[in-house]
Parts: structure tokens; sequence; C-alpha cells
């Protein structure tokens, strides 16, 4: 399991508009395509320049194509990142703080020690 990979997935797709609709209407082929093209790019290189060796477990897989914010911070996914695109693709269908409330409701049942997500 890759943190620092579902941290890098939710901070890119967060960071384009097109790609968290492109994410909220499809995620299984957002999920896809991210992995195969986007993954193993290496942040702030302009080069072109590749790793080859990052993937998604499958339950990792699995989480972000059901975009599952709780599984995913089990599996130590920085909350901030998942909120802020979660906001984004889904506050526009509640009211005024509503997702933000079911958001945290939906995480309340989990007890310290969270998940480790320093960076």
């Amino acid at each position: 399991m890759s943190r620092y990979l579902l941290d890098k997935f939710l901070f890119t797709i967060d960071r384009d508009p097109a790609l968290v609709e492109r994410y909220r209407e499809d995620a299984a082929a957002t999920v896809a395509w991210w992995e195969e093209e986007m993954a193993n790019r290496i942040l702030n290189c302009t080069s072109g320049e590749r790793s080859t060796w990052l993937a998604f477990t499958d339950e990792e897989r699995q989480a972000l194509v059901a975009q599952d914010h709780v599984t995913l911070f089990r599996m130590g996914a920085h909350p901030f990142l998942t909120l802020t695109l979660f906001i984004a693709m889904f506050e526009r269908d509640h009211g005024p703080l509503e997702y933000q409330k079911a958001y945290g409701k939906a995480l309340q049942h989990l007890t310290l020690p969270y998940p480790d997500i320093a960076t």
C-alpha cells in the first residue's frame, strides 16, 4: 500500500476542475486512466521523466472507484486531501455545510490512534 500514491491521486485530481468532473462522473475510468498515465510521473518534473513501479493495490483502487473517504482515511490517505476533493465533487448536491458535516459524521466511529498521515 502506498499512502504517497493515494495522496498524489487526490492532490492531482483536486487541482484540475476537469479531472474533478471526470472523477465525479466516471470514477472507474478516471482511476484506471490516472494509474496508467499519471501515477509514475514525477511531480514537479518537466522533463517527462517517469518511474515504473508505482501502482495501486486492489484495495486502494476499489476505495478510489467507490469514492469511499472512510476507507481511504483508514488506509492513511490525508483527510484534508479527501475533504477538499470530495467537497469539490459533492458539495453542490447539498445545502451549506451539509456535505462537510456528513463527511465528519461518517468518520466519527474512528478512534485514536488515527492512521499516520505524516507527510
